[in-house]
């Protein structure tokens, strides 16, 4: 299965075709040691996928979205849209 979603941490600048320039760049400044927030890069073939498929997703796209969304927010211990537990 090809991969869509990569976590900060698993790239670099080498993989500009791959996750754009502002996803290479995150990834390399967080593999550096700089101060950046955890997050994550959907890729170009995804996009290119979308574009290419009448504006669908590849398959698998949701879940693997989603289960980087909840390892954002296992990191952070938060819960993204709980009125409870903002973001700050």
């Amino acid at each position: 299965m090809v991969k869509y979603v990569y976590s900060f941490d698993e790239g670099n600048k080498d993989m500009k075709n791959l996750l754009g320039g502002k996803g290479a760049n995150l990834a390399e400044m967080t593999g550096i040691g700089l101060p950046v927030p955890p997050g994550f890069t959907i890729s170009t073939e995804a996009c290119t996928y979308y574009y290419k498929n009448n504006k669908t997703s590849p398959a698998g796209f949701d879940a693997e979205v989603k289960q980087n969304l909840e390892q954002l927010e296992k990191k952070l211990g938060k819960t993204l849209g709980d009125a409870q537990n903002r973001f700050s």
